[in-house]
Formats: structure tokens, sequence, C-alpha cells
């Protein structure tokens, strides 16, 4: 919004569907303090995006399915587990909280070995389970694939906007262009976003389809009894004199 490390940031939270738009009473917009990014990290975190996201699940008016990405802030597990770093009084309590038994003279090591078996395979999300309890399904995107998720066309088209009205470069000023921006972008314009993406993933799995064509006639299966002494010796019992 403003010329790259340069002054304050505004920090931008919605929601929205090609179905019908933008989420009723879900735009977030807020001044982030300082323009430097651990400061902006600091202040959009996991208790302010929780509380958004609830209060946005409030406003839906039916079952729906939440796309996310994995943004630390989005992918708070839901249950807490002993850090690496954690101390070993830490780890023998969260043990005990389990009913995990553990022995006094097992070092650091041995007991985070323990912590790590009882951490479940398939990741749990606080985020989830709460769009559950209301009655919605939460999607996460594979990483790196962004492309998957029309909003990024929206952020693009506001940014674009921004940038040819932004004039000033004061804060105030670019408050008044980003929420002027969000509110002109009409359901239409959502429903395009979404086939294209749409397009591009349907496009993906094709190319997975062919890629797995094309490397299955050569995958081999080794196994370890065969012995190319033998074959040799077999094919030489089946050669005509």
């Amino acid at each position: 919004m403003v010329p790259i490390g340069k002054g304050a940031r505004l920090i931008v939270c919605h929601a929205s569907s090609p179905s019908f738009g933008f989420v009723n009473n879900s735009k977030l917009v807020f001044r982030c303090k300082s323009g430097s990014t651990e400061d902006y990290h600091s202040q959009m975190n996991a208790d302010i995006f929780e509380k958004w996201f609830v209060e946005m699940l409030v406003n839906l008016e039916e079952p729906s399915v939440v796309v996310m990405d994995n943004t630390s802030y989005h992918s708070v597990l839901a249950e807490e587990y002993p850090r690496a770093n954690a101390r070993k009084a830490d780890i023998q309590k969260w043990l005990e909280k389990k009913c995990i038994s553990y022995s006094p003279v097992e070092t650091l090591c041995e007991l985070r070995e323990k912590v790590k078996m009882a951490i479940p395979r398939e990741k749990k999300y606080k985020l989830d389970s709460v769009a559950l309890q209301m009655g919605h399904e939460v999607v996460r995107l594979p990483p790196y694939h962004c492309q998957y998720n029309p909003i990024e066309l929206i952020w693009a088209q506001v940014k674009g906007e921004i940038a040819k009205k932004n004039s000033t470069f004061k804060m105030k000023d670019i408050e008044v262009l980003v929420n002027n921006a969000l509110d002109e972008i009409t359901k239409e314009v959502w429903t395009k976003c979404g086939e294209h993406c749409n397009k591009l993933q349907d496009a993906d799995f094709i190319k997975e389809g062919l890629r797995d064509e094309i490397l299955e006639p050569i995958i081999l299966t080794i196994n370890p009894d065969d012995s190319s002494t033998d074959e040799d010796e077999n094919n030489d019992d089946e050669l005509p004199y």
C-alpha cells in the first residue's frame, strides 16, 4: 500500500465465495503500528484471527466449506504439545497429564521420543474443530498452491486499484481506498475468479494423471531375494543347443 519498507501498514482480512461474493460483516481492516515485519506478525496473530474467524462463521447463511492456506495463525493445533526446546520438567508434567508412564532416570532425548510417539500422525487444528462445531468444514490448500484460492486474484485487483488511485501515500487516505476497493468487488467478479481457479485445478489434475501414466511403466520393483546369477542360469537351461 506504501513504498516497500516505509511507513505503517494496513492489515486486511476478509472472506468470500464465488457463489455470493464477500461474506456480510466479515471485513476487517486495521492499522499495523509499525512497518517492520516482526511487528506485523505480532499484531496479526492466532488470537485476532480466531476471533475474526468465529464472527465470520456466524455470518454464513448456510453450511459451507472454508478454504484456507497454511499460514501459522490459521494452523494452531487443537492440542498443544511440548516444543523441541521444552525443559525436561515440562515434558514430564505433560506426560503425567497424558497418563504416559516414564522413568525419572530417562534422559531428555528419551522423553522427547515418548512425546513424538504420542503425537497423532494426522494434525488436528483448532479452527477446523471450531468450524465443524458450527456446521462448517475447513479445507486447506496444499503448500505453495495459493493459485487455487480465488481471493488471491481479488487481492491483486484491490492492490491494483489502490496503486492507481494512491497519490498521497498517507495512511488515512490509503485506508479509505482499501475499503472502497473491497466494496467495489461484485459477485460477478468473484464468480469469474472462482471459475479461473477451477480451471487451474482441473488442468493440474490432468497433468498429474498424465505424469503418472508416463512414470508408471518405468517404475521397477526390486526383490532383494532375486539374483541376476540365478536368472542367467535359468535362461541358459532354456536355450536350445
